[in-house]
């Protein structure tokens, strides 16, 4: 029941703008991952920045299981298997940018899209985490069953191999 695994990554491309941009954002994530992204809309008006309740300003996609764990192995040979060891929570889970998706093995460079970089979360989670979700009588997680900073920081470095620094 201690064994960390990964629950979920998710993609994020933020445009701050619809259009153009957006679109391509979606075409890369659907590229590098091969499902269909959904769009984010913004929650406030910021006149400044041209922004308005229910605008699209952004775009993601979530994989889980399997497919999330070999995907994360591709996108940190994008970062050369390294990460600071600022980039991880409290709770366990980390986050790292990809500056051009064209340094992803894999992924040849597509003039209709351009340049772009994403945003890379990843939740880690153990069994007996579901206890927290259910919808029948949903229960809490002991502190020590949680997962801490050290111990994710651990799992990367032994099962990604990926060095922390």
């Amino acid at each position: 029941m201690k064994e960390i695994r990964i629950e979920k990554i998710t993609l994020n491309i933020g445009t701050g703008e619809p259009g153009i941009k957006l679109e391509n954002a979606g075409h890369l994530l659907k590229k590098i991952t091969g499902k269909k992204p959904i769009e984010c809309k913004s929650q406030k008006r910021i006149p400044t920045w041209g922004l308005r309740p229910g605008l699209a300003i952004a775009t993601k996609v979530t994989i889980r299981k399997a497919p999330a764990v070999e995907l994360v192995k591709k996108l940190f040979k994008a970062v050369d298997n390294k990460i600071s060891a600022k980039k991880f929570d409290d709770k366990g889970n980390f986050s790292f940018g990809v500056p051009e998706y064209i340094e992803i093995p894999g992924i040849e460079y597509d003039p209709k899209i351009g340049i772009i970089g994403l945003e890379v979360a990843v939740t880690l989670e153990r069994p007996g985490y579901r206890v927290k979700k259910r919808k029948i009588k949903p229960g809490k997680i002991s502190k020590k069953h949680m997962i801490t900073k050290e111990e994710a920081i651990n799992f990367v470095k032994e099962k990604l191999g990926v060095e922390v620094i």
